[in-house]
């Protein structure tokens, strides 16, 4: 499967200049061949997660150039995850987005593939020029994604966002420079190689480099204090795109897992474990603030976007651990929070576009499918909320059980416990406000307005087919952890990645 892992990027790097040329004024078209090529990517990562399952770490490398002087593409279990994660989310939203949302602009397709291909490079990358680049390639296509449809507040959001990642972009041009001036490379492995053997005169600036790129991380990560971009890009984003970009926050922290354990891990002499002083407090205080930000939401759309940094919270709790254990719960909850953040991304679109008050947490007026909606929103809060008996429950229970032999364990429960019951207080009043309670004097939608207009059926469809990939998460949650816990494994076995890279491309054994 070697030669299959650069198609996982190419896909859809062909596909968003074609959609450009052949597509751009045929709505239709543009569909048909956005579609079939998200469905190809799924088949194609679910033939590397195969693969990857059976098989060690494997690399391709471009125009047959050895590591550590070419581009490598690695493929292991965290990557075929992540690919997978990325497919079927990727897949589903663009099903919601074509009832409708598609069709406010002309290049939402191309724009859609060029997300998918920075996320699919940035999992699949194995050095530090290459993940610029594809971190690079994330901003411009979300940002064009981001401004889909127009208006004042999302243009504005926009520039925000935009203005935040490029700072994050500069900095890290600046940490890859200082790695390099003292190690000579920008391959992950061979970074790995090189740290411990390191000359003490050269370890602050390695650590500061280090420790730029994990503040890097952390911005796209959403952590505190770099969370700040999140709430306003995320609500005033069209509800599929902020559907897709719940995936975005994830790519800071598979980038955390990817390098920390790999090149700052225990063999890296005095560079061992740099993250963990700074990754663990943030992590708490993020989840703290988001859950508190969900009580606090006026909306729908920010309930979903205070939830995201709340779960990127108690997602990076179990990242700063670092432990196969914790690393393992890390991994199922990721799966899980993205599943679920996106769902509720959606039902609020869905809710906004059939109420005169829109998504805002306040009673109105019967509104279209409240019933369906209402079901599906207590669904997903229950995820959300990590309520049982969805997988929510089960990825913060696996998080705590990981947490009880860190020393301040107890500081982990608790914030974990607390944030949990603020969760289920804040979806409980926004749950109440917009599919209970009934305001008699509530405008109703006018039978001809464009937003009264009954859409097509494939929003609804792609909401509960992400709430049945939630229940089949939970089902075969087992299963999956026996996985999961085997790519945690290899996170911190980095021999495996360093030989699949190295070893005979080289000469390292």
């Amino acid at each position: 499967m070697t030669q299959w892992i650069v198609f996982a990027i190419l896909l859809p790097a062909l596909m968003g200049p074609l959609l450009v040329l052949v597509a751009r004024y045929d709505i239709v078209l543009a569909r048909v061949l956005s579609v079939a090529t998200c469905t190809l990517q799924l088949v194609l990562a679910v033939a590397l997660m195969l693969s990857a399952s059976s098989e060690p770490p494997q690399m391709y490398a471009l125009g047959d150039w050895p590591a550590p002087f070419g581009i490598v593409l690695v493929l292991d279990r965290l990557s075929a995850l992540m690919l997978l994660l990325t497919a079927l989310l990727s897949l589903l939203v663009l099903l919601y987005a074509i009832g409708g949302w598609d069709s406010k602009g002309r290049h939402f397709h191309a724009l859609w593939q060029f997300q998918v291909m920075g996320i699919n490079g940035a999992f699949l990358t194995g050095d530090f020029f290459n993940l610029f680049v594809f971190f690079e390639i994330l901003l411009i296509a979300s940002y064009g994604l981001m401004v889909h449809g127009g208006g004042r507040d999302r243009m504005s959001a926009g520039v925000q966002y935009v203005v935040v990642n490029l700072v994050g972009s500069t900095l890290f041009l600046i940490s890859v420079g200082l790695i390099y001036s003292v190690t000579g490379t920008l391959n992950m492995a061979d970074l790995a190689l090189k740290v411990p053997e390191l000359a003490q005169g050269d370890r602050a600036i390695l650590n500061t480099g280090a420790l730029l790129l994990l503040m890097v991380f952390g911005i796209k990560a959403a952590l505190v204090p770099l969370h700040f971009w999140l709430p306003g890009a995320y609500s005033n984003a069209p509800a599929p795109v902020a559907a897709l970009f719940a995936i975005m926050t994830k790519v800071g922290a598979y980038s955390i897992l990817r390098l920390f354990p790999l090149a700052f891990g225990d063999g890296a002499g005095m560079s061992s474990g740099l993250a963990e002083p700074w990754l663990l407090p943030a992590a708490l205080i993020t989840l703290a603030l988001g859950m508190i930000g969900v009580l606090a939401a006026r909306s729908l759309t920010q309930l979903a976007s205070f939830a995201v940094i709340g779960s990127t919270g108690t997602l990076m709790t179990a990242v700063g651990l670092f432990s196969p254990q914790a690393t393992g719960a890390a991994l199922y909850y990721l799966m899980h929070s993205t599943l679920a953040a996106a769902v509720l991304f959606l039902i609020a679109g869905e809710v906004a576009v059939r109420r005169a008050c829109a998504d805002r947490l306040s009673p109105g007026a019967e509104f279209a499918d409240r019933g369906l909606l209402a079901v599906f929103f207590f669904i997903a809060a229950i995820a959300l909320c990590g309520m049982p008996p969805l997988s929510g429950f089960i990825g913060k229970l696996m998080i705590l059980d990981s947490a009880r032999a860190a020393p301040n364990a107890v500081l982990i429960w608790a914030v974990i416990l607390v944030s949990s019951l603020l969760c289920i207080i804040g979806f409980g009043r926004a749950g109440s406000a917009v599919f209970w309670k009934n305001s008699p004097g509530a405008q109703v939608l006018a039978e001809d307005s464009p937003l009264s207009e009954r859409r097509s059926v494939l929003p609804l469809v792609s909401i509960g087919t992400l709430l049945a990939a939630l229940v089949l998460l939970t089902a075969f949650a087992g299963p999956m952890m026996l996985w999961i816990e085997q790519a945690a494994e290899q996170i911190y076995h980095p021999a495996y990645y360093i030989d699949a890279v190295m070893g005979e491309a080289g000469g390292y054994e």
